[in-house]
């Protein structure tokens, strides 16, 4: 099988990638290796299979390639490039929101509509289009109310998904997931800051009182839910939640990772962000039902092999090498 990965050198793509590849299947990787953070980490994380005789590496922006000729002969499609982060999101940045996230995804829908052996496009989406949901967990059927400029993008693009399928057939599947977590997570997401932070003896920035909670996913759980969405019959032209499995408490999480790093983690509690949820929790009955999706691994476990990745990244803090800076 021949697929194509976009975003193929990014923290959840490269995941998708490997995985792949392990099954014995042929990928074409996209990726723009922009500077929304260092892209040395991303060509650090496409290293264990870049020369991998079945995959290519397509480097280039999604609206300026030719797709007429990288759709030959793809079956399926796991679209995970997208602008992240929802502070970023607003004022002068939104545009690079636009563009990637709905501009970008439109690109590779109207490819997929004329590519007759295309069998599914697995769309990334995110809980963020929910904001602030009024029923916990959440399920797929409680109206979408994004908080965040970058909410509103990925909401947009996932409709898009749904006009295509209704209007050409494209057999699309989006999942949306909740916060995700684990080796090569972006420097600018939580779990990376802070322990990055405890390796440097530096406070943690907090984002308010530290009672918000999440439904903290682990990435290998994220991309077993791909896998099983390109080839679930009844995942066509669905929306289905992806979470980790339990809703946790920020500072109970905090507590976790001191235990874990064998240190106090030093907080310093600032002004709530703008655009972030107070809380999330995945309602995953439709994933297991449709999916058969299981998230297999716990909060602690994730949590521990982020921190052993964690401290290759920044070998100083054990007498190695200097750190990789981002």
């Amino acid at each position: 099988m021949v697929s194509i990965v976009t975003g193929a050198a990014g923290f959840i793509g490269s995941h998708v990638v490997e995985a792949l590849l392990k099954r014995g299947e042929t990928v074409i990787g996209v990726d723009q290796f922009n500077d929304y953070y260092a892209p040395k980490l991303k060509w650090q994380n496409i290293e264990p299979f870049r020369f991998h005789p079945n995959f290519q590496l397509v480097e280039g922006d999604i609206q300026a390639l030719d797709w007429s000729r990288l759709m030959d002969g793809v079956e399926v499609i796991y679209h995970q490039a997208a602008q992240a982060g929802v502070r970023a999101s607003w004022g002068e940045s939104f545009r690079a929101y636009t563009e990637r996230n709905i501009n970008a995804t439109q690109v590779i829908l109207e490819a997929a509509k004329d590519a007759p052996q295309l069998r599914r496009l697995v769309y990334a989406s995110t809980s963020s289009i929910y904001g602030n949901a009024e029923t916990l967990p959440t399920s797929e059927l409680i109206p979408p109310q994004p908080v965040s400029p970058y909410g509103i993008t990925k909401l947009a693009a996932e409709r898009m998904c749904s006009l295509y399928y209704d209007n050409f057939a494209v057999p699309f599947t989006a999942l949306r997931y909740f916060t995700v977590y684990g080796p090569r997570q972006r420097p600018d997401m939580g779990f990376h800051k802070f322990y990055k932070a405890a390796i440097a003896g530096e406070a943690i920035p907090i984002y308010g009182d530290g009672q918000q909670t999440r439904d903290f996913t682990f990435v290998s759980d994220i991309v077993q839910a791909n896998l099983l969405a390109a080839a679930a019959p009844n995942a066509v032209g669905e929306v289905i939640n992806i979470g980790g499995g339990s809703r946790v408490v920020l500072a109970d999480v905090l507590d976790m990772m001191e235990e874990i790093v064998g240190a106090p983690i030093q907080r310093n509690h600032i002004e709530r962000a703008r655009g972030d949820a107070r809380h999330t929790a995945a309602d995953v009955s439709k994933a297991q039902r449709i999916l058969g999706y299981e998230a297999k691994i716990s909060l602690r476990e994730g949590l521990t092999r982020e921190w052993a990745w964690v401290q290759q990244l920044y070998p100083v803090a054990v007498g190695q090498s200097a750190p990789l800076s981002c």
